[in-house]
């Protein structure tokens, strides 16, 4: 089984981490440059008067919208210090000063130091909210100067091998872009426990192999239309690998429309009022056998008027399967209420006192 990890919030960066990220592209507007806005239709530089394009007429077509891109959308990307030197990155929202970022990047803390990549001295901005089960967050300066909120995208339209820019911080580069495509989207990644913040499983992620390195996380993931299409979140680990680095090639964004979603809920009521994630309405934890083989949850409490509670499952029970899947750990039961939708009615397959028994659940709320 794969392990995911969050890229650690980055440490100011010290010299030899440059020789870690030679390959990334800083992004910098030069002086002078000039291009068309990105996605606009222009005529090949290269062609000739027989029609035919000269060598490099796409590819320098292709490299200006890169550059417009970037020039386009990285005004909207700001480093984020975390006390403690905690080091990530967040979009701006709104023109309100509203930041949006992984909550796992703020971990606990409740106050974040700003830097616009427009320069300037650092700006304080103060919670307003995290929702830890899509590891969001939204943090809102105290002072808003002028600020160049991003435009996103709607994540349902991506398509496997679409070419997508990830800018942000990386290992304390401020202003950095790497490049891939879309891997993959409707991925349903777990998350550990990290910086403060509880573990969680998180649907509908988009796999880039755009490299998402420490500081990358709560940044922006953008199309060649210059709009945020997810926030770069996680890190695949190699199991297989010396020490369990990171797999080359397999990073995972929070889609942008879950983004917009809980972001605009935390902004207008000040926390999550529709998830839209369904729940069991269960605490539990793993339990093994005298092996030391997980064999299920064993809940260890249950929401009143949840769905678990109305279907008569009850505190010591251990929970084995839900819809035939089988659920050994917290973690795999986790995955596997995710990927079902508030109000839809699930068998789970339960342990009571050394007696297997199924019983209908109605999924609630998160």
């Amino acid at each position: 089984m794969r392990t995911i990890r969050r890229p650690r919030p980055a440490r100011p960066a010290a010299s030899w981490f440059v020789a870690l990220v030679a390959t990334v592209v800083l992004a910098t507007a030069a002086a002078g440059c000039t291009g068309s806005p990105p996605g606009t239709s222009r005529e090949s530089p290269g062609a000739s008067s027989t029609g035919a394009a000269a060598p490099g007429g796409e590819a320098q077509a292709l490299q200006r919208d890169y550059e417009a891109v970037v020039r386009h959308t990285l005004i909207s990307v700001v480093q984020l210090n975390v006390s403690g030197g905690g080091l990530g990155s967040g979009i701006i929202y709104d023109r309100q000063g509203h930041i949006v970022t992984n909550a796992h990047v703020l971990g606990r803390a409740t106050t974040v130091q700003v830097l616009l990549a427009t320069g300037g001295a650092p700006l304080t901005a103060h919670l307003v909210a995290a929702y830890t089960p899509s590891d969001l967050a939204v943090v809102r300066l105290d002072r808003a100067p002028r600020l160049a909120p991003a435009a996103f995208a709607d994540s349902s339209k991506l398509r496997v091998g679409q070419i997508v820019l990830a800018m942000g911080n990386p290992l304390g580069l401020s202003g950095s872009v790497t490049s891939g495509i879309i891997s993959a989207v409707g991925r349903t990644v777990p998350e550990s426990a990290r910086d403060g913040v509880p573990g969680t499983t998180i649907t509908s992620m988009i796999q880039t192999s755009a490299p998402i390195n420490p500081g990358n996380s709560g940044g922006a993931l953008v199309d060649l239309a210059g709009k945020v299409v997810g926030i770069p979140t996680l890190a695949a680990t190699d199991p297989q690998g010396e020490g369990g680095g990171a797999a080359a090639g397999i990073g995972f964004a929070i889609p942008s429309n879950t983004v917009t979603r809980i972001a605009g809920q935390i902004i207008r009521h000040g926390r999550v009022v529709n998830s839209g994630r369904a729940a069991l309405g269960v605490t539990g934890a793993t339990v093994t056998d005298p092996q030391g083989t997980p064999v299920g949850v064993g809940v260890v409490s249950v929401r009143t008027g949840s769905g678990a509670a109305n279907a008569g499952i009850l505190r010591g029970d251990v929970i084995t399967a839900v819809n035939a899947v089988k659920t050994p750990t917290s973690a795999a039961l986790s995955e596997v209420i995710a990927q079902h939708r508030p109000g839809q009615l699930v068998t789970v397959s339960i342990r009571r006192q050394e007696k297997d028994a199924t019983v209908k659940v109605k999924l609630g709320l998160l």
